[in-house]
């Protein structure tokens, strides 16, 4: 992995990830680098107060810019503060349910984004998607004049990412090449997880066929142009939705993921691995937490799958893992499928090709390299340079752009 600013590589990556949003204005270097000179490594407490501190600030200059009618000023400190209040909760799980700052830094995350939003060139309308007697947040973002119908992506994340970070991962830039996105979060993610109590479900197409009959109800939306776009443990949903849902003109997994449970128990000593598939939580239980004791990415991996998964310890959540794999499922997606990989990337080696081993649709794989400062977990630093090659391939194949 790429050294930022941190030895701790949960530290690295996710300071890296925060500042790599700013190629859309979700972030400013300045701020990141002032915001982790203070945070000690590993000190999640420090983490949490100093990047909440950060967002706060942003926030007031937001509030303020906008109270004197600076709409782009108001705009761009919200969008920051945005960030880095999702920054601030991330390694808050020892107990979401019951942290009152962590519910405060995701509120705060939310509405300033939200305020941001309708700031927009083109404000962004929020959504409520129908899905079995409840519904699903979600943005509509514009690239044009409304009720044009314009190729859309329909982008979701993954393990861990917030509605509102999908449009610095992937929405701006679509915006910019003439795509409309409709982003949402599913049963597991953040805001449903936390106001609805929904955990997450591997058979994702559940999920995706609501939000594709909302799509489809849209002015904005073509129907022969849409495309299903899944990020981080994402592309693995993605996959599993496209196989079953058919009305994609193509699908771009970021990254290509095969099978969860087994890259990660891959990455555990064999023996814990047995233990944990035979349910002896006796022994494994103590394994892993001493584990996770020693690892900041253990600790709130393990820590944050018993949350999105409803499980009671963290071998539980471990084994919650098992039905996310496309076993029988990859070969059944008909659309065009781009499959991305990262060469750092190094839990999910060899993931992504075998994704694309399995695709019998009109498929390709892009790996992108250390080299070219883009081979962290889903391109994180690096947009600028995903977004070319992704929007391009898309372009191509739709004819858009």
């Amino acid at each position: 992995m790429v050294k930022f600013l941190f030895d701790d590589k949960a530290f690295s990556f996710q300071a890296l990830r925060t500042a790599g949003h700013a190629a859309y204005g979700g972030a400013d270097l300045g701020e990141v680098l002032v915001t982790c000179q203070n945070i000690a490594e590993g000190d999640e407490a420090a983490w949490c107060r100093e990047w909440a501190a950060t967002a706060e600030r942003l926030h007031r200059i937001g509030v303020e810019a906008l109270n004197a009618g600076h709409r782009v000023s108001a705009r761009e400190a919200l969008l920051r503060a945005s960030n880095y209040y999702r920054t601030a909760d991330f390694f808050r799980v020892a107990d979401r349910d019951n942290d009152p700052e962590s519910a405060r830094l995701a509120r705060q995350s939310r509405t300033t984004f939200a305020r941001a939003a309708e700031l927009l060139d083109i404000p962004a309308q929020r959504q409520e998607i129908p899905y079995e007697g409840t519904t699903l947040p979600g943005y509509l973002f514009l690239c044009g004049p409304s009720g044009e119908p314009r190729p859309t992506l329909i982008h979701h994340g993954g393990y861990d990412s917030t509605l509102e970070e999908l449009y610095f991962m992937v929405g701006a830039g679509a915006l910019r090449r003439g795509y409309n996105v409709l982003a949402f979060e599913g049963p597991g993610q953040q805001s449903v997880r936390r106001e609805q109590g929904l955990i997450f479900r591997p058979d994702w197409e559940k999920v995706v066929t609501p939000v594709v009959d909302h799509a489809l109800t849209l002015p904005e939306v073509d129907p022969a142009q849409l495309v299903l776009f899944g990020t981080s443990l994402g592309g693995l949903l993605a996959a599993r939705a496209a196989a079953f849902e058919q009305r994609f003109a193509a699908c771009v997994l970021h990254n290509g993921m095969y099978d969860f449970y087994e890259l990660l128990v891959k990455a555990l000593p064999p023996f814990l691995g047995e233990w944990i598939a035979d349910g002896r939580d006796d022994v494994a239980g103590p394994s892993l937490q001493l584990t996770m004791a020693q690892s900041t990415q253990t600790r709130w991996f393990l820590q944050h799958g018993m949350w999105v998964f409803g499980a009671k310890s963290p071998a539980e959540a471990l084994r919650a893992c098992a039905p996310y794999q496309l076993d029988g499922v990859a070969e059944r997606i008909a659309c065009p499928t781009l499959v991305l990989d990262a060469e750092n990337d190094l839990v999910c080696q060899g993931e992504a090709e075998r994704v694309h081993g399995a695709l019998r649709a009109r498929k390709e794989l892009i790996r992108f390299s250390a080299a070219e400062g883009a081979g962290e977990h889903c391109q994180e630093g690096a947009a600028l340079r995903f977004h070319q090659q992704v929007f391009d391939w898309l372009d191509e194949r739709l004819g858009a752009g």
